[in-house]
């Protein structure tokens, strides 16, 4: 019993230091992201009290609010990135069928979206997962979102749902966009990954998005991978649920 013991705490330990590692991390990119425009807002600041020309006042305070609204913006999805594993752990979670919730979805959604065509393709057969409804909605609202901004206006964003070959439920979203670049199928779900469609202003997104989408994913004992198909495709992968 002692050498089990010792075992558990051996474990306990090694659990604790993953944890203080990824939390070490976390802090240092979190420090990084939250620098660049807090430096930008100083310098505007503290430049716009030595002018007194309108128009350089002025193009300094859209400087300043446009920074803010980047703050803003990151310590919200920071915020939320953090609480993501102990809000899933204390989280019900209910047996639904996926092709329910994914069809809604598009409906809702395409009644907000005017800019593209959203399709759902469903199976014949119920497709069950034991999940919270609204952490699949926000993974699907992140791809929806990264879809939008890279692929073209008027194109055609598709949803599909059906269990794959190797008997994990399948969620795709495709759309017809550039794909994702050579090399970047990993990277792309780091946190604050930045590359983003050269027409989007700098910092309109957090790049959050993607990491938070795998993280609620692998929460659930799946994953979410990307590659290309004639634009991107995310595959959500998700145990099967007993109806």
């Amino acid at each position: 019993e002692i050498g089990k013991l010792s075992e558990s705490l051996i474990d306990m330990t090694d659990e604790l230091q993953k944890r203080m590692a990824a939390t070490a991390g976390f802090a240092a990119d979190v420090a990084h992201e939250l620098k660049n425009p807090l430096s930008s807002l100083r310098s505007a600041a503290e430049t716009i009290s030595r002018i007194s020309d309108p128009e350089q006042q002025q193009k300094l305070m859209n400087v300043i609010l446009r920074d803010v609204a980047r703050l803003d913006r990151l310590i919200t999805d920071i915020s939320r990135a953090s609480r993501l594993d102990n809000e899933m752990a204390t989280e019900s979670a209910r047996v639904i069928d996926l092709r329910d919730l994914v069809t809604n979805f598009v409906e809702a959604r395409q009644t907000t979206t005017d800019t593209h065509r959203l399709e759902a393709t469903v199976s014949n057969m119920p497709v069950t997962v034991s999940v919270h409804d609204g952490r699949i909605v926000q993974i699907l609202d992140n791809l929806l979102g990264n879809a939008v901004s890279f692929a073209p206006t008027d194109s055609q964003i598709s949803f599909s749902v059906d269990l794959g070959d190797d008997g994990m439920v399948r969620l795709q979203v495709r759309d017809q966009g550039p794909g994702i670049p050579p090399g970047r199928l990993q990277e792309i779900f780091n946190r604050f990954y930045s590359e983003r469609p050269a027409s989007e202003a700098f910092g309109e997104h957090s790049g959050l998005g993607l990491s938070i989408a795998q993280q609620i994913a692998h929460g659930y004992g799946g994953d979410l991978i990307a590659s290309n198909d004639e634009g991107a495709c995310f595959t959500v992968r998700l145990p099967v649920a007993k109806a």
